[in-house]
């Protein structure tokens, strides 16, 4: 049986609603205003707000939080939506902190999901690295996931904030997704290093999943991204991967085959 395709709404920064066969998913919840949240030790102020409100999204089988300790991942806002979602799948630091319905998920480590009308969804954590080697003092725990329909991995990939490294190369010999979604827009919130994606990096996964549909949210919205969604498709049809980059528009369904 072919696996139902997957539909991706943009609906700001990291905030995606994800709609696959009867299952309803978001990424990090970030709803808040467009404001100033702090100055020190890293100015964290946000210039767009969301393309819908959170009391629009409806119901929501599970949340996937990369991780809860940044407020461009997950604000005042996002955070007050969590309770209302079947569950809160994240790191297990954050499911530390957050308690009530979030569950903490180790690299590779696989949960199902399923729906009264016998339906099943597989969500595997995967590695991330929020930054350069060493960072993890800093940054934190960070994770991203795979959903499968058929068996774990065979669906989508969302990276979460991370950096292309050899647990991202990894991920692409062990699973082979149809979509990737790529957390980019080069964050530079302190220092000369890069915390997610730019298009270097970017260009890597799409090589590495050479088969799959590529992505990229979180570009936006924010005032330490370096480079927007535009810059990120330039640099694919510069280097002739144009083709492989579907570009998403906040507020817009996007439909792809799986």
């Amino acid at each position: 049986m072919p696996a139902s395709p997957v539909t991706l709404t943009l609906i700001g920064g990291p905030t995606t609603l994800i709609e696959t066969g009867s299952f309803r998913l978001l990424t990090d919840p970030t709803f808040d205003p467009p404001g100033l949240y702090q100055e020190k030790p890293v100015r964290f102020e946000k210039t767009s707000g969301p393309a819908i409100p959170a009391d629009a999204i409806g119901a929501l089988d599970a949340i996937l939080l990369s991780h809860d300790q940044h407020l461009d991942n997950l604000d005042k806002s996002g955070r007050a939506l969590l309770p209302r979602a079947g569950a809160t799948f994240t790191t297990a630091a954050g499911a530390a902190r957050l308690g009530g319905n979030a569950t903490g998920l180790a690299p590779f480590e696989t949960r199902e999901l399923q729906r009264p009308d016998g339906s099943k969804l597989f969500v595997t954590a995967t590695p991330a690295r929020h930054g350069p080697v060493g960072i993890e003092p800093i940054s934190g725990d960070v994770v991203g996931f795979l959903l499968g329909t058929e068996q774990p991995g065979d669906g989508i990939y969302v990276t979460g904030d991370t950096v292309w490294y050899e647990g991202i190369a990894e991920i692409a010999r062990r699973f082979s997704p149809k979509v990737v979604m790529l957390f980019t827009g080069a964050a530079q919130p302190r220092g000369s290093f890069l915390m997610t994606m730019g298009s270097n990096d970017a260009l890597e996964a799409a090589s590495a999943f050479g088969k799959a549909a590529i992505v990229a949210v979180h570009n936006e919205g924010w005032i330490h991204f370096r480079e927007s969604q535009a810059d990120l498709a330039d640099s694919f049809a510069k280097l002739g991967a144009g083709s492989r980059l579907t570009l998403l528009e906040k507020g817009r369904p996007t439909r792809f085959p799986l």
